[in-house]
């Protein structure tokens, strides 16, 4: 099979470029970048691309508050047990 892997065209990398990047593997280590400078091209600017869209939408972590107010609303919206809603 990694005779295949060594042969595939730019059509077939391409297609399965996605299913690669999204399982994690290091899509750099695939032997048809390792001989087509298209798609390694290709592939760098998806790098760069994914890594600006990284900074664009920074993950923040939430307060450590925001789960105690969260179930206190739910608590004051159902009303706390003995209420007479």
């Amino acid at each position: 099979m990694t005779g295949d892997r060594d042969k595939m065209s730019c059509v077939e990398f391409q297609a399965q470029l996605p299913e690669l990047v999204g399982s994690g593997a290091d899509a750099g280590a695939h032997p048809h970048i390792q001989s087509c400078e298209l798609c390694r091209a290709l592939l760098s600017d998806l790098e760069t691309i994914a890594e600006a869209a990284r900074q664009l939408f920074p993950v923040e972590e939430p307060p450590e508050e925001l789960w105690e107010h969260i179930e206190l609303a739910i608590k004051s919206e159902e009303g706390e047990p003995g209420d007479s809603n």
